[in-house]
């Protein structure tokens, strides 16, 4: 049964959606949030994905209508019957005999199936023009399909952003001090930056600079590759100068790892959020707090681009482009004194958090992710 009304889209089918996971998180985080949205709204949902490690504590009690599929190579699908809805998830290459069996079991119930392609996020132009773009599959095991090429984004022609229809009421509802208790965190009422990060070149300085005051700051580090990388930088700075943080306004905590909604309360709590790839960004927006995001960086620096195409959207203020130049070891294209920079700029946090709140306040009015890929596949069924 299929039903379509202002508030949304039903398509009442079966979606497999994979996944396939690289080196970091934001490829299965965004996943997750996609089969969790899309079962919240009477969808039903196959995720498969390779490594399922990381939903042990992203996802620790799973979701509802969401069926966990470790993705094997050869993959596992005896007993099975292919879904209504193909999705992969940023072009992670989906075995031949599946989609063989895809497009045979929609052709023998006369069915044109549909196939789709999420693709990553950006706010570069391209992103518009080639956005729900059709790809016939002209020849090999999907001859015959059509592989549409969905893209999230940033405005009105794209495909949106991930958003929960209760997260306003969500984070209404937020008490800082009750959850930083539960977490363990000893809060006195000092500044919070919450840290998720790679290794960013100015991880030092930016240290350096919450050590110098002129408020005491707590530094929350998630776990993984920023709790690695911050240790190592300190032990370096206690090597070279033992006194770098000899007024104490610096002191940090390390956060065990975080369930999704956690995160989203991490963000929520902080004055400051450093975040990294796509889905943390997102959150990002939706916190309504200054943040800083280090961009997975691609070999090509095809990554340059992609940065400076966000922060235009954003219409960052010099001080906000600035920092995050520098954070992301980026020399700027468009701005000559940025690139002349290489230490990070000064906080500025009342100005950066009026730019997101207003960012927040516009993309907020579209509508999210999960609403419009339904809409979608209503059409292209």
């Amino acid at each position: 049964m299929r039903i379509v009304d202002n508030s949304g889209v039903t398509t009442g089918k079966l979606w497999d959606i994979f996944c396939r996971v690289i080196d970091n998180y934001g490829d299965i985080g965004v996943g997750w949030r996609l089969s969790v949205g899309l079962a919240a709204r009477g969808e039903r949902v196959r995720f498969w994905v390779d490594d399922t490690s990381a939903l042990a504590w992203m996802a620790p009690f799973g979701a509802p209508n969401v069926e966990i599929r470790h993705w094997t190579q050869p993959i596992q699908t005896e007993g099975l019957a292919p879904g209504d809805i193909l999705l992969e998830t940023f072009a992670c290459e989906l075995d031949p005999e599946f989609i063989a069996a895809y497009a045979d079991w929609t052709g023998a119930r006369g069915q044109k199936g549909l196939w789709i392609n999420l693709e990553y996020l950006s706010a570069e132009s391209y992103v518009e023009r080639n956005h729900g773009l059709p790809s016939p599959v002209m020849t090999g095991p999907g001859a015959g399909l059509c592989k549409y090429f969905f893209y999230p984004g940033f405005s009105v022609a794209t495909g949106g952003l991930l958003r929960e229809p209760d997260l306003a009421e969500r984070q209404a509802s937020f008490e800082r001090a009750d959850w930083l208790q539960q977490r363990g965190v000893n809060w006195q009422g000092e500044r919070l930056v919450s840290l998720f990060c790679y290794e960013p070149p100015a991880l030092a300085d930016l240290l350096d600079q919450l050590a110098a005051g002129p408020q005491a700051t707590q530094l929350l580090v998630t776990a993984g590759r920023a709790t690695a990388a911050v240790t190592a930088c300190i032990l370096n700075k206690t090597r070279l100068k033992p006194l770098w943080n000899k007024r104490e306004l610096l002191s940090i905590s390390y956060l065990p790892a975080l369930t999704q909604d956690d995160y989203d309360h991490l963000l929520w709590a902080c004055d400051l959020n450093f975040v990294r790839g796509e889905d943390s960004l997102v959150r990002a927006l939706w916190a309504n707090k200054p943040f800083v995001w280090q961009i997975y960086p691609q070999h090509d620096d095809a990554h340059h681009r992609k940065l400076e195409a966000f922060l235009a959207m954003l219409d960052a203020p010099p001080s906000l482009r600035a920092f995050h130049m520098i954070w992301n070891g980026v020399n700027s294209h468009t701005d000559s004194k940025a690139s002349q920079q290489t230490q990070l700029p000064a906080l500025a946090l009342d100005s950066w958090r009026q730019v997101v709140v207003r960012a927040g306040q516009q993309l907020r009015q579209q509508d999210d992710l999960v609403t419009q890929i339904m809409r979608f596949a209503l059409k292209n069924l």
